[in-house]
């Protein structure tokens, strides 16, 4: 069971856990030992997501989501499988978690009045120099 937040788990049979070999450390067992660790969540089938749940995971988490609506993370950081399982579950858990996280409103604040001042100040002494760059007029 991964826990993303207070209101969400999702069960293990929701969560593909697919393993290959690593690019990462490893030693002697790097070509031997399949210790990358891909966990597959397919949010589009889901069904322990609500509708706006699965709304938001799919447009915040897009560009990370294959076109079938499966999220895909991966680790190859360890050299055991086992801690590698673990980093990608941590890790698709913060993911999730951080896309159901609802945003917080921008607060409309206007211009300082100081800030105004300062900014024309400097276009008109800008203005200035290029002026006082100009030949003479002759006349």
């Amino acid at each position: 069971m991964l826990e993303v937040n207070d209101r969400l788990s999702i069960p293990d049979a929701e969560l593909e856990v697919l393993t290959s070999r690593s690019s990462g450390p490893g030693g002697q067992n790097v070509n031997k030992v399949e210790t990358r660790v891909t966990v597959r969540f397919d949010v589009a089938g889901s069904a322990v997501l609500t509708d706006d749940e699965r709304c938001l995971i799919l447009e915040r988490l897009a560009s990370r989501i294959t076109k079938e609506g499966v999220l895909q993370v991966s680790s190859q950081v360890h050299r055991s499988q086992a801690a590698n399982r673990d980093e990608a579950m941590e890790r698709l858990g913060r993911l999730l978690a951080a896309a159901l996280r609802p945003r917080r409103r921008r607060k409309r604040t206007r211009v300082p009045r100081a800030a105004k001042r300062k900014r024309l100040e400097g276009k008109r002494k800008r203005g200035e120099v290029k002026r006082l760059r100009r030949p003479p007029k002759e006349g």
